[in-house]
């Protein structure tokens, strides 16, 4: 079945809003943004998988497509398609995660966090050592033959990031546009309302 044109748009709008803001950030924020602890503002948009599926896919393009960005802005090469191949996969995950558990909005926003904190360390050891870091941050310890340990640094830094953008940003964010004409209707907080009546 082909999709709708208006699902289509929408998908779109997303790619480009999630890829404009990552870009805005990787400029401002350099490391912060991809780096070994980060704060990747543009992930709050996983909120907006709380009120379409068409969230999912256009989330996957907008960091497919600001990963690929990334490769020349930070200087990764091509050791930035890891980024952009298990990134946007970390992203996906979430989203679908975010979709599937919508009715309890606060449960579905940790999809993201605990889709990137699994994924993302995985392969942010190679990344660091291709832009020149040589051991785990704040710490002595060589990135070399370090692999479960920078996993578990990873770990640790990318889910507490995304827990931040996520709850701190990605909330709010849900809650304002629950009440928005256009996603009102397709609010997870009006049918808690609904419930607790």
């Amino acid at each position: 079945m082909l999709m709708k044109s208006n699902e289509v748009a929408r998908i779109g709008v997303i790619a480009a809003v999630y890829a404009a803001c990552t870009l805005i950030a990787l400029l401002f924020l350099g490391s912060l943004a991809w780096g070994p602890i980060q704060f990747r503002v543009s992930e709050a948009l996983c909120a907006l998988a709380l009120f379409t599926p068409a969230a999912i896919p256009g989330l996957t393009l907008g960091c497919a497509i600001a990963n690929v960005a990334n490769i020349a802005l930070s200087g990764t090469g091509m050791l930035g398609l890891l980024d952009v191949v298990f990134g946007s996969l970390a992203t996906f995950a979430g989203a679908c995660f975010t979709w599937k558990m919508r009715k309890h909005p606060l449960v579905a926003l940790a999809g993201p966090v605990i889709a990137n904190a699994l994924i993302v360390p995985a392969y942010l050891p190679i990344l660091l050592q291709a832009t020149g870091f040589y051991t785990i941050p704040f710490t002595s310890i060589s990135l070399d033959g370090a692999w479960p340990l920078m996993y578990l640094f990873g770990l640790v830094t990318t889910g507490a990031g995304e827990a931040v953008i996520m709850y701190v940003l990605g909330y709010p964010l849900s809650k304002s546009l629950a009440r928005t004409p256009y996603f009102k209707a397709d609010s997870p907080f009006a049918e808690a309302r609904g419930a607790s009546h």
